[in-house]
């Protein structure tokens, strides 16, 4: 593939009416946003005819890729219905229909609490464990510990649980005070000694959480993988460590899968790795494979159950979305289960897994620049190496600049690089998305 000749595929925009998200609105003078005229598949069409891979799924929720003809049908079809009717008081086919299969996925996750998107699910869940608390006149139990390099969104809830100060420190008084679990036993992969034993790990561990666990009613958690935190994986026995611990004091765990869920890591949930099982699990993004602003919390029935009863406020669950359980949402995700059943998604994701993995740790040995290679299932992950003198330096964001010219949307984060396309993606556009990789990074730094 040659870059020689290669225009760049942006055309001039004033972006003055528009503020856009996790950005600073002033790299926009010189990297125009793009006009996108269409999107199928792994790839998206400017208005100039030039197609752009989308390396992250579109902020990692296009799992099945752009305009899948099976989910189209089934939203229009729905649109032809009805568009959304509130779920307070009413009950549709599809949503039953949703329900059980998503039930039918987990052992003991038998009651569905529906929301919009990701953060609002988070939000659910802490309110839900708390709130559980406050009924079982268990009130001391109100705090939540939460892992270092977490990520749980932008709400004040979900941001106060995760730990990343460049999204959550101008906020400070808003937030309410965590727990912060450190010293996580990260993998590259999962042929690393810690992914099957952290023992030596888990004792420095546990001995700091026995002094807080009296006061904790919930621990919350991406699974597996840590997404903005920047693409972390770790040891899946950990999780199993941490399960047992969270069971023997009666602390609750709550598994965020916003977006390792539904496929992404090689297992239908990344929980499933460590043989848990959450007490709350939160999915979107892949839900609907990207379709429709569209969130689920499933819950076990006991805590269900300490919520069913005679009306009275304290033990009545009132918070409410205008679109929970949206019919179009409804409609993507049962699409979007159907696909992962009848086209073997799971068995692709193992498969893509080596070639990124792979792909990657080539990229890493020809450029010289990259290290700690990782992946799991549709992700693949590695750091730039950056010298003393460069180390303030937006090295990552300058070789986005440049894979943009080349043809991908490959958005890092801070200096890490990282793949996590639609994992259907086809084998010539991987190999193209890694030449794009390979000599970004390559001309950066010659």
């Amino acid at each position: 593939m040659s870059f020689t000749n290669y225009q760049p595929s942006i055309k001039k925009q004033n972006p003055s009416h528009i503020w856009h998200p996790c950005s600073q609105m002033k790299d926009y003078i010189n990297l125009e946003p793009m006009l996108i005229k269409s999107a199928r598949g792994s790839y998206i069409e400017l208005e100039n005819g030039k197609k752009i891979i989308d390396a992250i799924s579109s902020w990692w929720c296009k799992l099945l890729g752009h305009n899948h003809p099976y989910i189209k049908a089934k939203v229009i079809e729905q649109i032809n219905k009805f568009e959304h009717v509130i779920l307070a008081n009413t009950i549709n086919e599809k949503i039953i229909e949703l329900s059980k299969k998503l039930t039918n996925k987990t052992q003991n996750l038998n009651k569905i609490f529906y929301a919009g998107d990701g953060s609002c699910a988070v939000e659910i869940a802490l309110k839900m464990s708390l709130h559980s608390r406050k009924i079982k006149d268990q009130k001391h139990k109100n705090k939540f510990i939460a892992l270092e390099n977490g990520y749980h969104g932008e709400t004040i809830g979900a941001l106060s649980v995760s730990d990343l100060g460049i999204y959550k420190n101008p906020y400070k008084e808003l937030l309410f005070d965590v727990y912060t679990i450190s010293n996580i036993p990260y993998v590259n992969s999962k042929e690393n000694p810690l992914w099957n034993d952290c023992s030596l790990q888990w004792r420095e561990i546990e001995e700091k959480l026995e002094k807080i666990k009296e006061g904790v009613t919930a621990i919350i958690f991406e699974p597996i993988v840590q997404g903005a935190g920047g693409m972390k994986i770790y040891s899946k026995d950990f999780l199993s460590k941490l399960k047992a611990w969270a069971e023997a004091n009666d602390i609750h765990l709550i598994a965020d899968e916003i977006m390792t869920g539904i496929c992404r890591t090689g297992k239908m949930f990344a929980y499933e790795y460590a043989n848990i099982e959450p007490d709350f699990l939160c999915l979107s993004k892949g839900l609907t494979s990207g379709w429709l602003p569209f969130s689920a919390v499933m819950v076990k029935d006991e805590i269900y159950d300490l919520f069913y009863n005679d009306y009275s406020p304290e033990n009545s669950f009132l918070h409410s979305h205008t679109y929970c359980g949206n019919p179009l949402g409804v409609s993507a995700a049962l699409a979007t289960l159907e696909i992962i059943e009848n086209e073997n998604i799971l068995g692709k994701t193992k498969t893509l897994e080596t070639k990124m993995f792979n792909s990657m740790n080539k990229i890493a040995a020809k450029t010289g620049r990259l290290k700690n290679v990782r992946g799991i299932g549709g992700i693949v992950a590695a750091d730039l190496l950056i010298d003393k003198n460069s180390k303030n330096k937006r090295i990552g964001f300058e070789i986005f600049k440049q894979t943009i010219q080349l043809g991908a949307l490959l958005r890092p984060l801070g200096n890490t690089i990282y793949w996590l396309p639609p994992v259907n993606i086809e084998e010539h556009t991987l190999q193209e998305l890694s030449q794009i990789t390979e000599y970004s990074i390559t001309s950066y730094f010659k």
